[in-house]
């Protein structure tokens, strides 16, 4: 009788947070696309059902398959992406999207998760020496080139990965940031996760700590919008990605020469006041892109995934959109990017919600006579999901709290 007891004591809780959720748009604006012929791809993964709460965090417009933007804007140019949004990493504004919440593959672009993760906790003047299992990444995937053996500073394996894409790289970050040991990437892909969760990023899951294609593994472009004004928001992120060329060095003990390798993100090369950002590509995701520029004291991110090639490249395509959200008057928005500070807010609503329901009689009526610790610990433990499960659901109430507020006409 445990769990059912349990599992009633936590509808109870979920119930006292419940609101109303409005139906999705009755008519979908398509979003613009140019007519190119279907290159031959595997399937795409069966992504999981939308969620109708997750899917208007940020707004209950963002809650589309289709187009938004605001009223009156020029039609935004045509690109060969699935979903993309455009945002401004300063304000949290978002200038317009395509299916911001749809769920989609993220490729390399996951690697910002991983920089948003873990570019703190490592020294980025410590050096590593790689281990057999850094190279345990995909044959004919991108990888910067260390050796096993080798010894290489932290600052250079960044560069390997936000630069040149290297999943070895990505491994031997994560496995650092992790510990060091065998179960260092399992426990940085956990941190991943967890760090996806306190910004914001309901709908990210990462499975591979470098983008590289697992099962479940799902972003949108919302999350992403997320996850870079992270990274835009640290200094040696900044840097790395505005670097244009870097050298590996040599490893005399494994006879290994140095060589140089390049940035693959076109955008710094070519669109004035570039940022940076990261490029991706596998044959199940296609194209990925985040990149970010600043202009007129605005500084923008664009996002988008599930692109093909052609007719303009992932980079080109962000850059069309850039251009159109410069375009766009400042103050303009069709919804906003979270913050970490309103997701902690609304998990400490969400604890202390199920705190009390924990320490009520209802809930301590879920443990059976004589079985008091495990009745409790069983429900403790589904307390944990029902919190993580209704951070999303408290952020829609105090965005619809703070939209009424805003549009509440002034006493006269």
């Amino acid at each position: 009788m445990t769990v059912p007891r349990a599992a009633a004591a936590l509808s109870l809780i979920a119930a006292l947070v419940a609101v109303p959720v409005s139906p999705a748009q009755a008519a979908e604006i398509p979003c613009p696309k140019p007519k190119i012929a279907k290159p031959s791809a595997p399937p795409r993964p069966v992504p999981p059902a939308d969620d109708p709460v997750a899917s208007r965090v940020g707004g209950d417009a963002l809650a589309t398959h289709g187009l938004i933007v605001p009223t009156g804007a020029k039609q935004p140019p045509a690109v060969t992406a699935t979903t993309w949004i455009v945002a401004d990493l300063d304000t949290g504004e978002v200038l317009g999207a395509c299916g911001p919440h749809v769920y989609q593959t993220p490729a390399s672009v996951q690697k910002t998760l991983l920089a948003a993760t873990a570019i703190d906790k490592l020294d980025p003047k410590q050096k590593i020496k790689v281990v057999p299992s850094d190279l345990d990444i995909e044959v004919n995937s991108s990888a910067v080139g260390i050796v096993v053996g080798g010894t290489y500073p932290i600052s250079t394996l960044w560069l390997g990965l936000l630069l040149n894409s290297g999943n070895d790289a990505a491994n031997a970050l994560a496995r650092m940031a992790g510990g060091g040991g065998a179960d260092g990437v399992a426990t940085t892909v956990a941190a991943m996760n967890a760090k996806a969760r306190a910004i914001g990023a309901f709908q990210t899951h990462a499975v591979t700590p470098s983008g590289l294609d697992g099962k479940g593994q799902f972003t949108s472009s919302y999350d992403l919008a997320l996850i870079a004004r992270v990274c835009f928001a640290n200094a040696d992120f900044r840097k790395y990605v505005l670097t244009k060329s870097a050298q590996m060095p040599a490893q005399k003990a494994r006879k290994v020469g140095g060589f140089q390798f390049q940035n693959e993100n076109k955008l710094i090369y070519n669109y004035p006041g570039a940022m940076g950002g990261k490029t991706g590509f596998t044959t199940v995701a296609r194209h990925s892109y985040v990149g970010a520029a600043q202009r007129g004291g605005r500084r923008l991110v664009v996002t988008l995934l599930g692109a093909e090639a052609h007719p303009m490249r992932g980079w080109q395509q962000g850059a069309a959109l850039l251009d159109w959200g410069f375009a766009q008057p400042k103050g303009t928005s069709v919804g906003h990017l979270v913050t970490p500070a309103e997701v902690a807010a609304a998990a400490s609503s969400a604890t202390a919600t199920a705190e009390k329901a924990t320490t009520s009689p209802a809930g301590a009526a879920a443990a059976p006579a004589g079985g008091t610790s495990r009745g409790l610990s069983v429900l403790v433990a589904g307390t944990v999901a029902v919190v993580l499960a209704t951070i999303p659901l408290l952020l829609l109430i105090a965005q619809r709290r703070r939209r009424s507020r805003t549009a509440a006409p002034s006493e006269s």
